[in-house]
């Protein structure tokens, strides 16, 4: 059955019943934000926009579209899909947005925060003094609207994120005062860590794409979605697929707890932790109770300079906190639930459904740390349509993302116009996926889920092409995984310990871009070395 997806890039193949995924690109950089960004030295590219000037971007892209010409082999995405790695630099995206999108207004900014205010505030008003067993006797009808009730604030409060979101990234307004003043009263007041989130913020838009760098839904390799679910690597290309019911239950928890799980335990980020160049990563790993959280001034997350912002933000939740126990202790903990914390729940639920989306996709591609660059990473992001939704309420931020990681800085109400600019530039290169609007946003959660369970290799890549990683899955859907024999892999771990004892190699990338000593790069993951050194 032909693919029922629209695409600018490359020719769909009969022979996958998939939707396509259009392409084209947009990139986003601070490099328009000098002082936005703040990064450790672990995470910094060697070529970051933000720290770099156009002209070394230029150059920097330039040997990367001649390490492009070099052959790659056939790289294909999980759809089936001939993929191009992206061959326009940064100076040229820079370029084609048209001067005045990159203006930003504090008073038209905080015009928009007034009216979700104001949205939240009205609804709140109605459904309190309307919404009662005197004007709807009713209790089903009542628990009803009440529901609704918990939807549009849920809504309303996702809204305010991302207002808090374009504060963080400087484009709220010319002042950086306002902005992180303002930032830090609405992303409170949502029980986020402002300069916190801020910050690891600013690493995922700096590393966007990176298998081991990026700091947001990254990706397992073949191997640790190997380990995980406790296979050989070689025996994932011959499982049954996971039933609809787990892949459910997955989603579900995702939905419910992702966001809390990725403040308080780096979940989905990356956890390479020991290369933090002052030491405070050393032995830290993701999880409970391990000090890697957006809430620890210790945690390797962050640099020692950056203390006193980690605190302030743990002032700003703490102050809303106590806020939210007084007025459970005045007004009951039920009417609080319907109140605050289950609209709570629905802005948890959006901001990771739109996150997830915006990079887990069939079509796009990961990086490892040889192949990535700045413009590559953020071409690896796609835009989706959410209606009117999305575009007003939640201030375009499903729509517009590819130009967002290409340039940050620019405020969402410029965001379409400067997304057509960037379009002519990627051409192939752009994605987006605005099939069946909100009802299709929404399916695409379920697609994610089954298509994208790891990332690897295609089977056909050559060279550096073998650091183009796609998502595989076992569910039998799209391109499939690449077939591997335990013997093979057994052969492979002999001779490479072999070859490590004749020469001696002690791979020591401390503070670099490599694998952990005592490791070895395969396609399919880091793996540990036999009889390798221990860290």
């Amino acid at each position: 059955m032909p693919s029922t997806r629209s695409t600018t890039s490359g020719i769909a193949q009969e022979k996958t019943p998939m939707r396509r995924t259009t392409t084209s690109a947009t990139v986003e950089s601070d490099v328009s934000a000098p002082g936005t960004a703040v990064q450790s030295p672990m995470d910094s590219p060697r070529h970051s926009a933000s720290s770099t000037s156009l002209s070394s971007l230029s150059s920097v892209d330039a040997a990367a579209e001649k390490k492009s010409n070099e052959s790659v082999g056939k790289l294909v995405d999980t759809y089936g899909n001939t993929f191009e790695i992206p061959d326009f630099t940064i100076k040229d995206i820079h370029d084609a947005i048209p001067k005045h999108c990159f203006e930003r207004s504090a008073i038209r900014s905080l015009s928009y925060v007034a009216r979700d205010m104001v949205l939240l505030a009205t609804t709140f008003y109605v459904f309190h003094n309307y919404v009662t067993p005197e004007y709807i006797p009713s209790k089903p009808a009542r628990a009803g609207l009440w529901a609704i009730y918990t939807v549009l604030q849920g809504l309303f409060g996702t809204g305010i994120w991302v207002l808090a979101h374009e504060c963080g990234h400087q484009a709220f307004s010319p002042s950086k005062t306002i902005n992180n003043t303002v930032g830090w009263i609405l992303h409170s007041s949502l029980l986020v860590p402002y300069f916190s989130w801020q910050m690891s913020h600013s690493k995922h838009h700096k590393a966007t794409g990176h298998i081991e760098r990026d700091m947001v839904f990254v990706p397992r390799t073949r191997e640790e979605h190997a380990s995980r679910i406790g296979r050989m690597v070689h025996e994932l290309s011959e499982l049954t697929e996971e039933t609809p019911i787990a892949t459910l239950i997955h989603l579900v928890g995702q939905q419910l707890i992702g966001w809390p799980l990725y403040i308080i335990t780096n979940k989905t980020g990356h956890n390479y932790h020991e290369r933090q160049r002052e030491g405070r990563g050393k032995g830290k790993k993701n999880g409970l109770f391990t000090g890697v959280n957006h809430f620890n001034p210790s945690s390797p997350l962050y640099e020692n300079k950056d203390a006193g912002k980690v605190l302030l933000s743990d002032l700003g939740v703490g102050l809303v906190i106590a806020g939210l126990v007084y007025l459970c202790q005045t007004f009951g903990t039920q009417n609080m639930l319907v109140w605050y914390f289950i609209p709570y729940l629905w802005v948890n639920h959006w901001l990771v459904a739109i996150t997830f989306l915006q990079h887990t996709d069939p079509s796009l591609p990961h990086y490892t740390a040889e192949e990535w660059n700045f413009v590559r990473g953020a071409a690896a992001t796609i835009d989706r349509e959410f209606g009117f939704v999305g575009r007003h309420l939640l201030h375009g931020i499903i729509e517009t993302h590819v130009l967002h990681h290409y340039v940050s800085t620019i405020p969402f109400y410029n965001a379409d116009e400067a997304t057509e600019a960037i379009k002519k530039v990627m051409g192939k290169h752009y994605r987006s996926d605005t099939a069946g609007g909100p009802a299709g946003f929404l399916k695409s959660l379920w697609t994610s889920s089954r298509m994208c369970q790891w990332v690897e290799p295609s089977a056909e890549a050559e060279g550096s092409g073998k650091g183009v990683l796609f998502f595989r899955n076992h569910n039998k859907i799209g391109t499939p995984p690449i077939k591997m024999s335990a013997h093979f892999i057994s052969g492979f771990y002999i001779s490479l310990s072999l070859a490590i004892r004749l020469v001696g190699v002690m791979i020591n990338v401390s503070g670099s871009r490599g694998p952990r000593r005592g490791q070895v790069r395969l396609p399919c993951g880091n793996i540990p070395a036999v009889d390798g050194p221990d860290d």
